[in-house]
C-alpha cells in the first residue's frame, strides 16, 4: 500500500478538494447538518477504504441518496434517520454474506459507459453556474429537478443575470492552470507530477480571494466560498457528532427506510464498482461481496456518530484515477485529509472559491464524457449505441438509477430481439418436383421468447414438403417450444409434411410425441 505513495498522495489531495464541496453540498441537498456530510466523507475514506478490496474506488455521501435522506428526515427526524442508516449498514453486510454482489456483473458494458458519460455531462452542466459564481443550488444536487425549484438548464439560463466577475476570473485562471499542468508541465519535469495542478489552482484561488477582498468589483463574496463548519472549541467540535435514537427501533417505518437505504446504496455501489474497474488502467477486479461488507461497516459507523449514508461514488473515484492514484491508499489518505482539515484548518478551507473547485470538476466531467466515446459507441453498432444514449438521457433528465434502469431495459429488449432472430437457422436442402426439403437447426438454448419466430417458419412450410429438425446442439428446449411442435403434428399431417428429427441419438421420422422424445433425449444426455 505504501509502494506507490508518490502517486497516491498527490491523487488523494485532488480527491480531497473534490470531496469537500460534494460532502457539504450533498448534506445541504439532504436537509442534514453540513458536518454530517463531512463525517460520511471521512468514514468513507478511512474505514470503507481500509476494508474495501477496490484499488481505486472512493466512498462517501452520495447524491443518489439525497432525496431518500431528505424525505426520511422530514418524516421521522434526523436522529431516527441515523438509526435507519445503521440498520441499512447491517442489511448491506447481510447482502455481502449472501453474495448479492454478483448482481454488479449483470450490467451491460454499454450501460456502464453510458453511466460514466452521463455523469460527466451532469458534472459539466451542474458546474457551469458555480464556475461563473452563481451558487443558488448546492454542488451536491445532481438531480435534473433541483431543490431550489429550478432544473439543470433553467439554472444555467438564470446564471446569466448573476455572474460574479471575481469568481469567473479566478475560475478561468484555475482552468488555464489545470489545462497547462495536464497537457504540458507534467511532461516536462517530475515535480509537476508530484505537485498536482488542482492543488496549485486552489492555492492561487485562496490568494486571489485574500488579495481582492477589498475590491468593490473583483472581490469574491462569502456565499461563493466553501463553507465548512468552524467549531469555537473542542467541546463544540465534539457537539457536532450526533447519536442515533434507538427508541423507535421496532417501528416499521424505520426498517423500511433502512432497507431502502441499503438497497439503493448497494446498487449505486455495485454500479460504481463496475465503472471504476473499467476506468482502472490496470483492469483490476473488485470483489463485490467484500465491497458490500465494507460499505455496510462504513454505514453502521456513520449512522452511529451522525453521518450520512455512504456509497462508492464515481465522481471522486474518477478524479482519483485521473490524478494518477494507484492503490486504495489514495482513498484512505483523502479521508485523513478531510479529518485533519476540519479539525486544524477549517478557516483556511473557507477561503477556497467554489468557482475554483467547479473548474476542477469541469475537467473531471470532460474526461468522463469525451466526444470520442460517442463516435466509438456509434461505430460499435446500434445494439451498443442505443442503450448507451438512453442511459445518458435518463441520467441527465432524471438521476443515476433512472438512467441505469432505462438503459438496462433497452439492453434487455436488444437481447430479446437478437434471441428472436438467432433461435434457429433455416437452410433449403434441395427441391424435387416442387417439393422442398427444409432443414431447421435449433440453437443451443431455445425459450418461449423464440415461439413467434418458430411458429412463423412452421406455418410457412409448403404442402408435401419435408422438415428436417436438427436438435443435435440443443441443450435446452423450453416446454413451450415442445408444445408448439406437438401442436404442429396435426397441421403437418393435414398438409402432408414429413418431419424428421436429428439428434445425437440418430434420426426419427414423425415421432408420436415430441415431449416424450425430448424427455428421452434429456435422460440419455
Amino acid at each position: 500500500m505504501f509502494k506507490n505513495l508518490n502517486k497516491d498522495l498527490p491523487a488523494s489531495i485532488v480527491v480531497f478538494f473534490v470531496a469537500i464541496p460534494l460532502c457539504l453540498g450533498i448534506a445541504l441537498a439532504s436537509g442534514a447538518p453540513l458536518f454530517s456530510g463531512l463525517i460520511a466523507g471521512i468514514i468513507g475514506g478511512i474505514v470503507v477504504g481500509s476494508i474495501s478490496g477496490s484499488s481505486l474506488g472512493v466512498s462517501g455521501p452520495a447524491a443518489g441518496l439525497a432525496a431518500i435522506v431528505l424525505a426520511a428526515i422530514t418524516n421521522i427526524g434526523y436522529e431516527n434517520l441515523l438509526l435507519a442508516v445503521v440498520i441499512g449498514g447491517i442489511i448491506q453486510i447481510l447482502f455481502g454474506v449472501l453474495k448479492a454482489g454478483i448482481i454488479g456483473y449483470y450490467f451491460p458494458s454499454s450501460v456502464i459507459k453510458g453511466m460514466l458519460t452521463g455523469i460527466g455531462i451532469i458534472i459539466i452542466l451542474k458546474q457551469i453556474p458555480h464556475f461563473f459564481g452563481y451558487d443558488d443550488d448546492p454542488m451536491g444536487d445532481w438531480y435534473f429537478f433541483q431543490m431550489d425549484g429550478e432544473n439543470t438548464f433553467s439554472e444555467i439560463f438564470n446564471m446569466v443575470n448573476y455572474i460574479s466577475p471575481g469568481a469567473t476570473l479566478i475560475a478561468f485562471i484555475s482552468m488555464a492552470i489545470l489545462v497547462l499542468w495536464d497537457a504540458v508541465l507534467t511532461k516536462k519535469a517530475k515535480i509537476f507530477r508530484l505537485v498536482q495542478g488542482p492543488l496549485v489552482a486552489v492555492v492561487v484561488g485562496i490568494l486571489y480571494y485574500l488579495l481582492t477582498a477589498d475590491s468593490s468589483t473583483m472581490a469574491i463574496s462569502q456565499d461563493h466560498l466553501v463553507s465548512v463548519p468552524v467549531p469555537e472549541s473542542f467541546d463544540s467540535f465534539v457537539g457536532q457528532f450526533t447519536l442515533p435514537s434507538f427508541e423507535m427501533i421496532g417501528t416499521v417505518q424505520i426498517w423500511v427506510t433502512g432497507f431502502t437505504i441499503a438497497l439503493v446504496a448497494s446498487l449505486e455501489t455495485l454500479l460504481c464498482v463496475e465503472a471504476t474497474d473499467k476506468l482502472d488502467p490496470h483492469k483490476r477486479t473488485t470483489p463485490t461481496n467484500r465491497e458490500l461488507f465494507a460499505q455496510g461497516s462504513g454505514n453502521i459507523l456513520s449512522g452511529l456518530i451522525g453521518g450520512l449514508p455512504i456509497t462508492q461514488v464515481i465522481v471522486r473515484s474518477s478524479a482519483n484515477i485521473q490524478s494518477g492514484g494507484q492503490t486504495k491508499m489514495s482513498a484512505i489518505l483523502h479521508g485523513f485529509l478531510l479529518l485533519i482539515s476540519v479539525i486544524v484548518i477549517p478557516n483556511i478551507l473557507n477561503f477556497i472559491p467554489l468557482s475554483v473547485l467547479a473548474a476542477i470538476l469541469f475537467l473531471v466531467g470532460y474526461k468522463l464524457a469525451k466526444p470520442a466515446l460517442f463516435i466509438q459507441m456509434y461505430k460499435a453498432g446500434w445494439k451498443q449505441f442505443v442503450p448507451f444514449i438512453v442511459t445518458i438521457l435518463g441520467i441527465v433528465f432524471g438521476d443515476l438509477l433512472i438512467g441505469i434502469s432505462l438503459g438496462l431495459i433497452v439492453g434487455i429488449v436488444v437481447i430479446l430481439i437478437k434471441s428472436y432472430q438467432n433461435s434457429f437457422f433455416l437452410h433449403i436442402e434441395h427441391q424435387d418436383n416442387g417439393n422442398k426439403t427444409v432443414k431447421m437447426t435449433l440453437a443451443e438454448e431455445v425459450t418461449f421468447i423464440n415461439k413467434g419466430a418458430i411458429i412463423k417458419e412452421l406455418n410457412n412450410l409448403e404442402e408435401n414438403s419435408v422438415l428436417i429438425l436438427d436438435v443435435t446442439n440443443s441443450k435446452y428446449l423450453d416446454s413451450d417450444i415442445i408444445e408448439i411442435l406437438d401442436d404442429f403434428k396435426i397441421k403437418a399431417a393435414e398438409r402432408n409434411i414429413t418431419i424428421k428429427i436429428i439428434s445425437e441419438r440418430g434420426s426419427v421420422e414423425n415421432p408420436k410425441s415430441y415431449r416424450e422424445f425430448f424427455a428421452l433425449k434429456k435422460k440419455t444426455a
